[in-house]
């Protein structure tokens, strides 16, 4: 019995003495289970028990069960130990500095209409395309004369085009520019051809609807050099539009159309399909209107010091406002311009996202 007492005290020192190095958790469970599982040190002793006689067996089954009392909450509160350290450790390493400044949320977002004017710099970029700038206000000259209209165009009437009191050099009353087209004008006359640009900014209308404001965006393209063509034209606006979309490709439908600063003039259609209540670019055998085009007329060409006989272009032109309702589902072009915080949220972009042809436009 003195023997067995011996090997009780053994076996608690060699045990206590294991548990306090211990230095993780997974060492600390391997050995609960060598001592205290159904096939552990402690376990092993008490199926002894049955030999010995009732004396041997209340002393000696008395000293077992203070010893698995004594490993248990050895164990226990080694446990508790290592939890507390991790949870130290971790607080430690996520520590905040409250007196550091707070970072302030970021709340506000890109407008959508900016976001499209980004793409299609970017792409259009990509084509070699310079973008060019002009003032929303512009004379007569610069808006209608140049690009060929006539003096009774509708588009000249108080109820199309916003006339202001100020006149130009001739007298005439400066507009709020109807289209972006004067900023090809302007480049016409500053710059020889070659050329290759766009522009894009706000216009001005007299029409207020769902799909109409008074004032709205556009972007145009012009290209003028010797020997481009109407091949040229869809080849870009294909290109384009498939980039704009991000389709692997798009049909284009070109119907004949009248411009007074394009002949041929031609309105661009684009395959889609609206079927299930939702509009697909570059699938389905429906086609939607997109966009104006045509090669530009002659008188334009004079009118801007260029030589006919020796230069030809085409140019294009289509609806910011419209281009980010059809990709980005915007039912209703009035909300673009309401100022509703909540659908900014919900239609903005971080300005940290910069569109490019290499990551994605969108």
């Amino acid at each position: 019995m003195n023997g067995q007492t011996t090997d009780l005290a053994a076996l608690e020192a060699d045990l206590m003495a294991r548990v306090t190095a211990a230095n993780d958790e997974a060492s600390l469970e391997a050995l609960r289970v060598e001592a205290l599982g159904k096939q552990g040190s402690i376990s092993a002793l008490m199926k002894n028990l049955g030999a010995m006689s009732p004396d041997e067996r209340k002393t000696f089954g008395g000293a077992l069960n203070v010893l698995k009392d004594k490993v248990t909450e050895a164990i226990v509160t080694k446990k508790a130990g290592m939890a507390e350290a991790a949870l130290d450790r971790q607080l430690q390493a996520e520590a905040v500095d409250v007196t550091l400044p707070p970072v302030k949320p970021r709340l506000g977002t890109i407008h959508p209409v900016s976001q499209v004017m980004e793409e299609m710099a970017a792409i259009f970029g990509e084509m070699g395309f310079s973008v060019e700038e002009g003032p929303d206000i512009e004379t007569d000259f610069n808006n209608f004369t140049a690009l060929n209209f006539p003096k009774n165009h509708p588009a000249r009437e108080l109820q199309d085009t916003f006339f202001l009191n100020a006149r130009d050099e001739q007298g005439e009353r400066k507009v709020l520019r109807t289209h972006t087209s004067p900023v090809q004008v302007r480049t016409m006359l500053k710059q020889k051809p070659p050329i290759r640009m766009i522009c894009m900014g706000r216009t001005f209308r007299k029409d207020w609807d769902a799909t109409h404001t008074p004032m709205f965006h556009q972007i145009e393209g012009l290209v003028i050099d010797e020997t481009t063509s109407m091949a040229d034209l869809k080849s870009v606006l294909t290109a384009a539009l498939k980039a704009y979309f991000e389709v692997d490709d798009v049909k284009l439908r070109f119907r004949p159309h009248h411009f007074p600063f394009t002949e041929p003039s031609a309105e661009v259609d684009v395959g889609c399909d609206r079927s299930g209540g939702t509009l697909k670019i570059g699938t389905g055998d429906d086609w939607l209107e997109i966009l104006g085009s045509g090669m530009v007329h002659p008188n334009v060409l004079r009118n801007c010091g260029i030589d006919p006989e020796k230069y030809q272009g085409y140019a294009f032109g289509m609806g910011i406002d419209r281009l980010a309702m059809l990709k980005y589902g915007m039912p209703d072009l009035r909300d673009l311009f309401a100022n509703d915080t909540r659908w900014l949220k919900h239609y903005g972009f971080s300005p940290f996202l910069l569109p490019g042809l290499a990551q994605g436009v969108g």
